[in-house]
């Protein structure tokens, strides 16, 4: 690893504390508040130890992602680090599967804060929403990593100050301060907590992890803490706290609202509060503050695909246009913002022109692609970092839950045909991998000649 320029000191200027509000701004998007009402309906009051699970898992990712980070920090993160462990094309197809997915997943989020901009414009088109929040996702952007901390951070707090609203209201309800929903009580049984069964558990998991997804960007913005060290103690901060508001704020809605009253298409938290009197203004607040958790985590992912797209290029495994820097000086090239940027069209006009059903399939694929490289980071760490024996343990605890959460996506109509969706980018990304390894083999062979 070369030695630092200057430029990279002053850039290395975030704290483990700041990292991890950019972890908690990256990963509560619409994901925990609008998509937790479809796993609340596929299982019941288990969705509870469903994200109890996922989050298990996540924090046994990012910890390989976070050592791997602090041992040897590289602006590609997990890309590069496949790359090192198994060649040229594991960090080929981890780079463009993350891309794909993050692509989908921006439009997904994109299309939701869209929608809910609705609630207090009903009239004003769809489209218009998106145009605007993608203009301004693309000035996040532009302002650059140190700004782009700062902003995400103050996000955070938005969004934590919102979901502490929901949970000091709740139990006003619940304890009888506040008038409204009847205390539904604690399950009393196995058939009351699992009253979908098995299979409606296994199926919710997907939807879970999906509400943890946004880990990679710390592993991006790793490179830029003071000191590389704190990556770890940032994520295990970050994921507790995240762990104790998701836990709390779900099972307070359960115990204020049965879980066959919950909607697809609204929010869990406000539908539990709909009966609760003197409280007019807090579906106001509460979707202003999905609307930010939304755009927080778009500009996030926005961030995350941009840089990935540099270093793919910069590696060579994309047209080296997109890694060239422009007059313009900015920090990142202005080729690969453009290229996010037409994929950010591109979801919009695919989100806004495709049936409901049809994109719930490709937000689900997108999620199992996100989960396909959580998979991988687990395959490659101990190729790295030489591993304790509780680590190999963690390892396989982490396998067993992803893989678990990508199987549970074949047990339920919705999720199914994303499952196989996601297999169809596999195979195309594959394909494209077997026609480059000719010419990945001629070029190795040059360069030891």
């Amino acid at each position: 690893m070369g030695k630092k320029t200057s430029g990279d000191k002053e850039k290395a200027n975030l704290t483990w504390w700041q990292l991890s509000l950019i972890g908690i701004g990256s990963i509560i998007g619409t994901g925990f508040f609008l998509a937790s009402s479809i796993a609340i309906q596929m299982t019941g009051p288990s969705v509870v130890l469903a994200f109890i699970m996922a989050g298990i898992a996540t924090y046994i990712v990012f910890e390989a992602l976070a050592k791997m980070s602090a041992k040897d920090p590289q602006k590609g993160t997990f890309r590069t680090y496949a790359k090192k462990a198994y060649g040229r094309w594991a960090g080929f197809s981890s780079g463009w599967v993350y891309w794909c997915s993050e692509i989908l997943i921006i439009g997904s989020q994109l299309t939701a804060i869209s929608l809910l901009s609705r609630f207090w414009f009903p009239n004003i088109k769809l489209w218009i929403f998106a145009c605007i929040y993608a203009v301004c996702g693309l000035i996040v952007l532009f302002i650059g990593a140190k700004a782009f901390g700062k902003l995400e951070s103050v996000f955070a707090v938005m969004k934590i100050a919102a979901i502490f609203m929901f949970i000091v209201i709740a139990v006003l309800a619940l304890t009888g301060v506040l008038e409204g929903n009847p205390n539904e009580g604690i399950p009393q049984s196995v058939g009351e907590f699992f009253p979908k069964g098995l299979f409606g558990f296994w199926s919710a998991l997907a939807f879970a992890f999906y509400a943890h997804g946004g880990i990679e960007v710390m592993g991006v913005m790793a490179i830029y803490l003071k000191n590389k060290e704190d990556a770890p103690k940032s994520g295990k901060v970050m994921l507790g706290l995240l762990g104790v508001i998701y836990v709390a704020a779900l099972s307070l809605a359960l115990l204020l609202l049965p879980y066959n009253k919950f909607k697809e298409n609204k929010s869990p938290f406000v539908e539990a509060l709909s009966g609760v009197s003197h409280i007019e203004f807090f579906p106001h607040v509460f979707t202003a503050a999905i609307i930010i958790a939304g755009f927080s985590a778009m500009s996030a992912s926005l961030f995350a695909v941009t840089t990935i797209l540099q270093t793919i290029s910069e590696d060579g495994d994309a047209p080296k246009i997109f890694s060239k820097q422009t007059k313009m000086k900015l920090e990142m090239p202005l080729p690969a913002i453009a290229l996010t940027s037409s994929g950010l069209v591109l979801s919009i006009v695919t989100s806004l022109l495709l049936p409901d059903k049809v994109y719930e399939y490709i937000t689900t694929a997108a999620a199992l692609l996100l989960l396909y490289n959580w998979l991988f980071i687990l395959v490659m760490y101990h190729k790295l970092i030489e591993p304790t024996k509780m680590d190999k343990v963690k390892r396989v605890i982490g396998m067993i839950l992803v893989a678990s959460a990508v199987s549970g996506t074949l047990f339920h109509q919705t999720s199914r045909p994303g499952f196989f969706i996601s297999l169809v980018f596999l195979t195309v990304i594959g394909v494209i991998v077997l026609f480059l390894r000719k010419k990945w083999k001629k070029e190795e062979a040059q360069n030891n000649a």
